[in-house]
Formats: structure tokens, sequence, C-alpha cells
């Protein structure tokens, strides 16, 4: 018999996946909404100083480069499973600290001891769906939260394309199931809403469609040679998407802002 592989292994394999994909990332318009829309929950051009945020799945870097725009003397960890996602996110910001991270895991002993209790606030963006036990994740890194930190979680609603089970989609939530994943971690939910609707959904519907087909024009070269008619629906949502709902309950983008209990 030859060697088996393991599927999930490959899904789960961010090094690559931010090698392939990065570029394409990038020009996503559903993430220039996913992050306008944390930006909106996290207020933080109004929060007190200090700031400093910790980036849970920081990628590579594109959120936590928007906050330092937004908020220049905020201070920045970002963990994430891929060592290529936290080099290209140094890169973008070279005065972040950046770890890899398995959430699976308790934190790393050499983050925990010198960044415990030390997030004043925290984004949880587009992870838990990849994760089996998302509840296990956060209460490892509730480690990391001051007393009363604003975590902002996303994660989608709505059906799953080909693209995010190559990825390594667990699962898709609904708003009970997300509200009751924070609560079981130890965590108060303080707002939990769906957004989106109806172009985020229409979108999501659109990446369904294509099939496996978007997988091989998201990673060819790197994603940079999208054709030209990819790129044109990615414009003409980038335009709807200014006309999206930020609070329904039939919107596939779940956004919940959450506390650290004090």
């Amino acid at each position: 018999m030859g060697a088996q592989t393991n599927p999930q292994a490959e899904t789960d394999n961010w090094d690559e996946h931010w090698k392939s994909y990065a570029a394409t990332n990038a020009l996503n318009p559903a993430q220039a909404y996913r992050r306008k829309l944390v930006f909106e929950l996290l207020a933080l051009r109004d929060a007190k100083a200090p700031v400093r945020l910790l980036d849970l799945g920081s990628g590579s870097g594109e959120f936590a480069a928007d906050v330092l725009r937004e908020r220049p003397d905020a201070e920045i960890l970002g963990l994430d499973l891929s060592d290529t996602g936290c080099a290209l996110a140094k890169q973008k910001v070279p005065n972040g600290n950046f770890f890899q991270q398995d959430f699976t895991a308790p934190i790393a002993a050499a983050v925990a001891d010198r960044f415990g209790g030390w997030a004043t606030h925290a984004v949880c963006s587009e992870v838990l769906e990849h994760l089996d036990k998302p509840g296990l994740m956060l209460r490892n890194v509730r480690a990391l939260f001051a007393p009363g930190c604003k975590l902002v979680v996303t994660v989608p609603a709505g059906p799953m394309s080909a693209f995010d089970k190559h990825i390594g989609h667990r699962q898709h939530f609904d708003p009970d199931m997300l509200g009751r994943t924070l609560r079981e971690a130890g965590l108060d939910v303080v707002d939990l809403r769906g957004a989106g609707f109806p172009f985020f959904n229409l979108y999501r519907l659109a990446v369904v469609a294509r099939g496996e087909a978007l997988i091989k024009d998201a990673a060819e070269d790197g994603g940079r040679a999208l054709p030209l008619s990819a790129r044109a629906t990615i414009r003409m949502f980038s335009l709807l998407f200014r006309m999206n709902t930020s609070k329904t309950k039939l919107g596939w983008q779940l956004a919940a802002t959450a506390a650290e209990p004090r």
C-alpha cells in the first residue's frame, strides 16, 4: 500500500495557503468590509490609551497595519498558526510582535510570560470556523486578556463553498451557536449581530457557485493572475458593499462583541 495522506492536514497548511492566496486575500471585498465592521465595533478611535491590541489569527498583517493607521500609538501582538503569515505581517508592521501559535494548545510560555493579562482589545476574525473546538481556543487565549478586555469576533454564516472547505472550514455558525460558544468560554456577550445583507450574501452565493474553479483562480501566480471577469466582479461588489446593512438577522457575516469579566 502507498503512503496515506491526511486531507485535513492539507486544508490546515496555512504556510502554503498564505503563499498561494495572500495577494487574492488582499483584493477580497469581503475582507475590506469585515475590517470596516470590526473597526466600528472595536471603536479604537475613541478608546483611551494605552491601546494594546491582540490580533488572533493575524494572517499576513492586513488588519494590524490598518489599526496603526487608525491608532498609531497602538501596541500590536499577533498570533497565527502560520510562520509564513507571521513573516508577512512583520514586513507590514515592523514594530508589531507576531508569534506562531497553535490555538488548540495553551499559549506558548514565552508569549504568556511576557503578555499575560496584557490586551485591552482583541480581535478574532474568521478563525473559529477553522477549529473543531472553537471554545477551547477562546479559553486558551483569555490568559492574554486584561480584565474588561474588549473582544470582537467575526465568523461566517450561510452555505459553505468549495474554497471554504479547501482552506479548512469545519463549520459555519448561526447567532445562537456563536453566542453559546462565547459564553461557554467564560466571556460576557455584549452585542451579537448579523451583517452584510443583501450584498455580502450575494457575494457569498457567487463564491459558492464558482465552486472549485475559484481555488485554481485564486492560486494562479499567487493570486496575481485573476481573470478580468473576477477582477470586475470584485470591483462591483466593493461598491455594492457600501450599501450593506451592519445589523440584521439576515446577514451572513456574523459579528459579536464580548468582554473579559472584570
